[in-house]
């Protein structure tokens, strides 16, 4: 598969709202498999489509404990609160504190078009978030208190 560039703050898509996929098949499948890839690549926990420059609402994440795809994820659910460091590919060297709902539910189909959901606390939960909130054209600096760089 392919490694992308990862877009980086600064570029248009990053603000805009992502489009809906409306027609699953090979090119999604691709697009999944190359944002796999390019957020190993580049030693990542997620990505959004619109960060390498594709403005669909599709997602990966992997905290280390098995990868997680959804396409039009929504957050379903939330509850509680937890405060943590952040960074971002697309805004590298720069990290700071952002408060997270700590369990989330998140709804959205899979790569076979199927409805899934997932629950998540922790780690997991904050990715989610932080994902999803690419997908509305939201940067964790958005949200993110005590911004340094590292």
């Amino acid at each position: 598969m392919a490694i992308y560039k990862v877009v980086e703050v600064g570029n248009d898509v990053l603000r805009e709202k992502a489009i809906t996929v409306t027609k699953l098949g090979p090119h999604i499948d691709k697009l999944l498999d190359n944002m796999r890839d390019t957020m190993y690549a580049n030693q990542g926990v997620g990505l959004a489509a619109p960060q390498i420059g594709v403005p669909k609402r599709v997602i990966v994440v992997d905290i280390g404990k098995g990868l997680v795809e959804f396409i039009n994820p929504v957050l379903a659910e939330k509850d509680g609160q937890q405060i943590d460091s952040e960074g971002c590919l697309s805004i590298p060297g720069l990290v700071g504190d952002v408060v997270r709902a700590e369990w989330v539910k998140v709804k959205g189909l899979n790569r076979a078009g199927e409805e899934t959901e997932l629950e998540a606390t922790g780690f997991l939960a904050r990715a989610l978030q932080h994902e999803i909130d690419h997908l509305d054209g939201i940067l964790f600096i958005d949200k993110a208190k005590n911004l340094k760089r590292v």
